[in-house]
């Protein structure tokens, strides 16, 4: 019997090989990543698709992302942007930046596309309202301070997606080490007394393993 991930795997390939082209800037920005030994944390091209979709459904103009990495979530966002759109990618380490910005350019996204270097939370307060899509795949513990800006610097109606929110499953235990387990339950206890949000989550399996995004659609500000 295959083990539960390579089924996961398998399936995420079969309908990435129908459903997503092979795509030189796409396919290059994961390259990059893996020759500088960055994190394997990018989102899978499933959901990259799916980010893609989403901004363009609600016809999003103005994109926020909290943490680059090396720009491919970045990629499939700002194609989803009208030509005088514009995507605002907010990343802390200067190398994964570096990187970023290289993939963007050979993207020819650059016109599309500020990246701006620095620690999130001293980033966000500078940054001009509003944003319609706003995705947070950043480091976790201060999960709850970037959903409170990501409010103030919506409209109603903007689409707050979190990523990474199942832990494999680790979310279901309150006492868990994991400082990036307890900022996700911040998060969630954060939603759950909003009046401001309208939020579900959705469980996901592939490359990645078992892990999950919250959608979050902003009712008043």
């Amino acid at each position: 019997m295959q083990d539960p991930q390579s089924q996961w795997t398998a399936i995420d390939n079969y309908f990435a090989a129908h459903l997503i082209p092979p795509d030189a800037a796409l396919d290059a920005a994961l390259q990059s990543a893996t020759a500088a030994n960055l994190p394997n944390i990018h989102v899978a091209p499933n959901q990259g698709k799916l980010l893609h979709l989403l901004a363009q459904s609600i016809n999003a103009t103005r994109i926020l992302e909290i943490g680059t990495l090396a720009a491919y979530s970045t990629i499939w966002l700002a194609r989803a942007l009208p030509p005088t759109g514009q995507l605002i990618t907010l990343e802390a380490n200067p190398t994964h930046a570096e990187i970023a910005r290289k993939n963007i350019a050979r993207a020819n996204l650059s016109h599309l596309i500020q990246l701006l270097e620095g620690p999130a939370l001293t980033t966000l307060p500078t940054l001009n309202p509003p944003f319609d899509l706003i995705f947070i795949d950043a480091d976790k513990p201060p999960l709850p301070d970037y959903f409170s800006w990501s409010l103030k610097l919506s409209h109603p109606g903007t689409l707050i997606i979190a990523d990474n929110v199942v832990r494999r499953g680790a979310i279901l235990n309150p006492d868990s080490p994991d400082p990036a387990v307890q900022g996700v339950r911040r998060l969630v206890d954060l939603i759950a007394r909003s009046p401001h949000v309208s939020a579900t989550t959705l469980q996901t399996v592939g490359p990645k393993g078992h892990d999950g995004l919250l959608l979050a659609r902003v009712l008043t500000v």
